[in-house]
């Protein structure tokens, strides 16, 4: 940890308290869900994290067997099957998820994509566009529905109702969403092909702003903590803080060693590097955390992004 020690020595107090503040207020809070990432965290259980892909595809397959009424369990594997290209496995898995959690709009269209990546013919198969609808009627701003939606526009040849309908999903989009830069190339990439300006537009139209509980866990306000909370950590002796702070660092870890399976201590491990300035080690524990969760390789390196984490 001698690097953690001399990158703490050049900290002022109020960020040694932040961080001490961000590691005993730690939760597992899911942060805003991203494009593609509808399997929980804690999906694969820590002892079967230790191998690949296909070994952890087992697990899953196999807990879908053992809890075959639990819609998590089919939401996991459908989302492992995807990010794995087996879109018609991920759109079978996704069916099981609705049948036992019909009201949720994000499985429904998490279902509508991987029938339309599964089709080889048509572009937006009448299923597809069938759970797209259900899931606009559960949820009128589900951003994949509304995504998919203006693309049949496109397909039928209203290219100025698909960009607008792009133009209102991008209005509606926060701060930070993993799909906010390939939206924004989408809408300029479409007006090129069909002539249509759109570059005057794209400049007014910024990302809304993060609602607390949208907030990636990457990014995320630690909740608190009070004045106090940080004055009394900050009048600690420096060599104290140093001594939390590299505690709770290595307390961090031992708990992924324990447990690789907790997708949220992965990115609370990499802000911790990225906060102390050690970005080699903050690339590490990406590295580390997608070899022991393939199937959330997506979300992790999004909220890597975030936090600017080389190789990102």
């Amino acid at each position: 940890m001698s690097d953690t020690k001399s990158m703490i020595g050049g900290m002022t107090g109020t960020n040694r308290a932040i961080l001490i503040a961000a590691f005993v207020l730690l939760a597992a809070a899911i942060g805003y869900a991203i494009w593609r990432d509808s399997a929980p965290s804690g999906a694969i259980p820590a002892a079967q994290n230790a191998a690949g892909p296909s070994d952890q595809l087992a697990a899953l397959e196999a807990r879908t067997k053992s809890e075959p009424n639990s819609a998590e369990a089919w939401t996991a594997l459908g989302a492992a099957r995807f990010d794995l290209s087996n879109f018609a496995g991920a759109a079978a898995a996704y069916e099981k998820a609705t049948v036992l959690s019909p009201e949720s709009a994000g499985l429904w269209s998490a279902l509508g994509e991987a029938r339309v990546m599964g089709s080889d013919s048509d572009p937006m198969p009448a299923a597809a566009l069938a759970a797209f609808d259900k899931a606009i009627a559960l949820d009128a701003k589900d951003p994949r529905a509304r995504y998919f939606l203006a693309v049949k526009k496109d397909i039928g040849g209203d290219h100025h109702g698909a960009i607008n309908d792009w133009f209102a999903l991008l209005a509606d989009t926060p701060q930070g969403a993993p799909w906010e830069a390939d939206l924004r190339r989408t809408i300029e990439q479409v007006g090129q092909i069909h002539k249509i300006d759109v570059t005057s537009r794209l400049a007014r139209t910024q990302a809304r702003p993060l609602a607390a509980d949208e907030m990636p866990v990457a990014a995320r306000a630690i909740p608190g903590p009070s004045r106090s909370d940080m004055e009394a950590a900050s009048q600690l002796p420096k060599g104290q803080q140093d001594q939390m702070i590299e505690g709770m660092v290595s307390g961090l870890e031992a708990k992924l060693k324990a447990n690789p399976a907790d997708v949220d201590r992965w990115i609370m491990l990499m802000r911790s590097r990225i906060t102390l300035g050690e970005t080699a080690k903050a690339a590490q524990a990406l590295k580390d955390g997608i070899a022991a969760n393939p199937a959330a390789t997506g979300r992790l390196k999004a909220q890597a992004q975030l936090l600017g984490v080389p190789g990102a």
